[in-house]
């Protein structure tokens, strides 16, 4: 009999991807199923970053590119974030990679070990947990509280760091909550994190376009302070809607860059050549089609919410980012996966159990509003009906 090593009894998953499965199965058998489960725009990826990318084949761009990324996309990404945060980044820190993922996978393995501590936010995304298990570090949940709109607070955060800390991880604005951290809490962590210089941090922030009501994202790269210590996470998936293209990108301090690009020689080579220019499009062209997106995203979001806390027993606190709602559904008597599965299998709609972002999830479902506002309001209209007539299991 096969024997893997141990730690891969500690590897995790992210169940949109397993309910995306469920949902597509039904749908095959026939079923009308609306799937508000999956974390994806439903937008097509505009087209001319599609053309960059038929261009970029035709023109023959058909090989191996450097494992960190096309000189002229690490420029571009470098200028992009100075345009809009007025931070200066050199291109020699900017990595590319295949989506978001690697990053987390990369700066997690370089700090977890046995007998070390990795802070993650809790409800977070999935894939935080999983890998600070894998390395067989401990996973330390940072509480993130719907009274304080799902944003993490500074004081909580700092309390929980011990000598045995090697890395936190921030999300803002974060996935599965849609919680934004305002500036001032940023400024306290950052603050308190003098105290503790051999700290390294990972700050996701995929979703740093999608704010609303006139927030302001905070970019971490702002805190000169920091900077020797500190990963970003970003890409085109979210923004771009080019989520299956598989192209994202980290900003690495000096010292950490030339292990991730040793990581990336070992782990994938290199990231797909024609996807890059796609990526070198995508920034540098217009940015008429992002604008449209969020402001849709704006508007479901105002539908979501209002339709939510219409519900027997369901409140929601409105999302600030991102493109998920993260209602309150205690009240239902249901617990979440169970709410979860019967919405999927006898109403048709698919979501995610907020357990399935942390222990502190329970008691809270997902919805992501990146699906048209038909199917929103039909959606709405079946998870109605359906806690009208179901009783709690």
């Amino acid at each position: 009999m096969l024997r893997t090593i141990a730690a891969f009894d500690r590897i995790g998953e992210e169940n949109a991807f397993a309910v995306l499965a469920r949902a597509n199965a039904l749908i095959a058998q026939g079923r009308d199923i609306i799937n508000l489960g999956i974390g994806q725009p439903d937008f097509r990826t505009p087209d001319f970053i599609v053309e960059a990318a038929v261009k970029a084949l035709r023109d023959g761009h058909h090989g191996y590119t450097a494992a960190t990324g096309i000189p002229i996309l690490r420029e571009a990404v470098a200028a992009d974030l100075h345009k809009r945060f007025k931070v200066d980044v050199s291109p020699d820190s900017v990595m590319i990679m295949p989506g978001g993922k690697p990053t987390m996978f990369m700066s997690i393995l370089m700090f977890g070990e046995p007998g070390a501590e990795i802070m993650y936010p809790d409800p977070g995304f999935p894939i935080y947990r999983s890998m600070i298990e894998f390395t067989g570090a401990k996973p330390v949940p940072i509480p993130v509280r719907e009274e304080n709109g799902f944003a993490f607070s500074a004081e909580e955060t700092l309390a929980l760091i011990t000598p045995k800390t090697r890395l936190i991880i921030v999300n803002s604005p974060a996935n599965p909550t849609g919680g934004v951290t305002p500036k001032a809490e940023v400024d306290k962590l950052v603050a308190g994190l003098a105290k503790w210089p051999d700290v390294a941090i990972m700050s996701d922030e995929i979703y740093d376009h999608m704010v609303y009501d006139g927030e302001k994202h905070v970019c971490l790269l702002s805190y000169p302070e920091i900077r020797d210590r500190l990963i970003l996470l970003n890409g085109w998936s979210k923004t771009y809607a080019m989520t299956g293209w598989r192209l994202g990108y980290a900003i690495w301090p000096g010292k950490l860059y030339d292990l991730a690009r040793k990581l990336a020689v070992n782990l994938h080579s290199c990231v797909n050549a024609s996807a890059q220019y796609a990526g070198l499009a995508a920034l540098t062209g217009p940015q008429d089609e992002v604008a449209k997106m969020i402001a849709e995203f704006d508007r479901r979001r105002k539908v979501v919410v209002e339709g939510l806390n219409k519900l027997p027993g369901v409140s929601c606190t409105t999302p600030k980012g991102a493109f998920y709602a993260f209602p309150n559904i205690k009240a239902t008597g249901w617990k979440a996966k169970a709410l979860a599965s019967s919405l999927l299998e006898d109403a048709g709609v698919a979501i995610i159990g907020g357990p399935d972002f942390g222990v502190l999830g329970e008691g809270y479902v997902r919805l992501s509003y990146a699906n048209s506002t038909e199917n929103i309001l039909k959606a709405l209209d079946r998870m109605g009906e359906f806690l009208a007539k179901k009783k709690a299991a």
